[in-house]
């Protein structure tokens, strides 16, 4: 799993929280990436994306209690979106 998502919109905080919750799953480690804006936003949170990475097997990594948390969190601040590796949207 190396996967990077971002939800507009949502706090620094938030981020922080979710990422917290994503490392308690055994295998998993998350990265905070910056906002990479040359314009200043009040509306933009100062994450651009989260960055999720297996540092195990796929195998023993809880997948589902990934998408639990990750769902958790988009039922109240809205959905995630994928990017890719050249920081577009999926």
């Amino acid at each position: 799993m190396d996967d990077r998502l971002r939800c507009p919109g949502l706090p620094l905080a938030v981020y922080r929280e979710v990422a917290a919750h994503l490392c308690q799953v055994d295998g998993i480690t998350v990265d905070l990436l910056p906002q990479q804006s040359q314009q200043f936003d009040y509306r933009l949170s100062q994450i651009d994306s989260l960055r999720i990475q297996s540092i195990a097997d796929a195998d023993s990594i809880d997948s589902e209690q990934v998408k639990r948390i990750l769902a958790y969190y988009s039922d109240r601040y809205g959905a995630w979106e994928a990017v890719n590796l050249d920081n577009t949207w999926v």
